[in-house]
């Protein structure tokens, strides 16, 4: 087997070219690809410059623990300085509270790479197999200025964590940490023989996070950066598909690893027997550049928090103010459908810019009827309402802005013929013929603001509009 593979060197154009990235994009905007991150992404500014933050933290702990940072054949990884300090009869249990200790008081930012995988807002659950926090850090960064709105769940072999949900019922992002996450509990992987923990507890029927694994199995996976080794790259994916790899399947996989190219019997495995896997030779990073490059070509210009990622529609606002959990009297009520989150961010950027009160719900994972009756409120005492009207909101049968859509609709029944309470914003295409909206939306003009876009026109009119109501 290694002759025949050295015999197949890969080209990466072969690989990867222009129909498998338009294939692969078509499935991100139907949402059906889930990134895996791995460790290659996670790369930090230290002392030194830019560096994998796991080559920093083996160093880091080296230091801690006061064992030289290297061996003879170089830096010492993670897993060499967690097997010296075994050999030297440590305690397992305390590297994980040092690791902590380390983590907590480096406090690095995520990687650009992070940043815009978590700009591309068809992307709402992402795997990653490390333990640290800088994925889920670039999601609240880009998406809500901040603060921390993106679920997290994490596994542990002693306790099985599976998704609240199916992804369709996702109500914000949700990132999964196959491997644990950090804690000063021996919770997550930091070693090799964690590795295989985790791994034996996977495949049992006890701690299988049945969810997890049935999304896995009938999605496209981007495996970015795992830098597993050869067999556990190939155990993994075999887990998450849960067949023979050479059988027919309607998913594939996209592997971009730095590190899968330095295993030639990798390559020659998913070549000729995994064939819906696709390989990519860059890298993960580059990987991410490109499709993040293409995916804003095919989409347009993205809306962020404004925090530093790649941006903006010029001339918008630079920076997108989270709603408060309490609206204000007589504020604006924007109303949404949570695929629409960056564009209702700098719709509400416009609006805070012409001086205009406005607020929506970023709190969607509260449920119940406390849940409803607020929103219910908010609705009954707002000064007008805005629903936004999409592609989206087209698409989905239901959902808790069509909650929101009824109540509104009811309020005007109290009102006096011809007032102006329902402002329908369109931040795209759909035309008003044949829009799946409730009857009062088409008695008034919408307004159209592609991409949630508020002009300077726009805001005037807005602002004259709503001045008696607003504060």
């Amino acid at each position: 087997m290694s002759s025949l593979a050295a015999e197949s060197p890969v080209s990466a154009a072969a690989a990867f070219d222009d129909d498998a990235w338009e294939d692969l994009l078509n499935y991100i905007e139907e949402k059906r690809v889930i990134p895996i991150i791995g460790p290659e992404l996670c790369v930090v500014q230290t002392d030194a410059g830019p560096e994998n933050l796991y080559t920093w933290l083996a160093r880091a702990l080296a230091t801690r623990l006061g064992m030289p940072a290297t061996g003879r054949s170089g830096p010492l990884s993670l897993n060499d300085v967690i097997v010296r300090h075994l050999a030297n009869r440590g305690r397992r249990e305390d590297l994980y509270t040092r690791i902590r200790t380390i983590m907590r008081e480096a406090r690095f930012e995520p990687s650009p790479a992070l940043l815009k995988l978590a700009e591309i807002t068809d992307f709402d659950l992402y795997v990653s197999t490390t333990f640290d926090s800088l994925l889920e850090d670039a999601i609240n960064r880009v998406r809500f200025g901040g603060t921390k709105n993106t679920d997290v769940a994490a596994y542990t072999p002693s306790e099985l964590v599976d998704l609240p949900s199916g992804r369709s019922a996702l109500q914000r992002p949700l990132v999964y940490h196959l491997m644990g996450r950090l804690s000063a509990s021996p919770t997550y992987v930091i070693s090799d023989e964690d590795v295989l923990e985790f791994v034996c507890a996977l495949q049992t029927a006890h701690y299988m996070p049945e969810r997890l694994f049935a999304e896995l199995e009938r999605n496209h996976l981007l495996m970015l950066g795992g830098g597993f080794s050869d067999w556990l790259t190939r155990l993994f994916l075999r887990l998450a598909k849960r067949r023979r790899l050479s059988d027919p399947r309607d998913s594939g996989e996209t592997l971009a690893d730095s590190h899968a190219f330095e295993e030639p019997g990798l390559v020659f495995f998913m070549q000729q027997v995994s064939s819906r896997t696709r390989l990519f030779s860059g890298g993960a990073a580059a990987f991410v550049d490109e499709l993040h490059r293409r995916w804003l070509a095919r989409r347009g210009p993205v809306v962020t928090a404004g925090f530093g990622a790649a941006s903006a529609v010029a001339g918008a606002p630079e920076r997108f103010l989270s709603p408060s959990r309490e609206m204000a009297d007589h504020a604006v009520f924007i109303s949404y459908a949570r695929e629409d989150l960056a564009a209702v961010q700098q719709l509400k950027a416009g609006l805070d810019a012409a001086g205009i009160k406005a607020w929506f719900d970023m709190e969607r994972l509260e449920s119940g009827d406390d849940f409803a009756r607020k929103i219910r409120g908010n609705v009954a005492r707002c000064g007008y309402f805005i629903p936004v009207i999409s592609a989206t909101t087209q698409r989905r049968v239901e959902g808790w802005f069509r909650r929101e859509w009824n109540w509104a609709v009811d309020r005007t029944e109290g009102m006096l013929a011809g007032a102006r309470f329902i402002l329908p914003v369109c931040i795209d295409d759909t035309p008003e013929k044949g829009a799946h909206v409730p009857e009062q939306f088409l008695k008034t003009h919408w307004t159209r603001l592609p991409g949630g876009t508020v002009t300077s026109e726009v805001a005037a009119k807005l602002k004259e509009l709503l001045g008696s109501k607003t504060p």
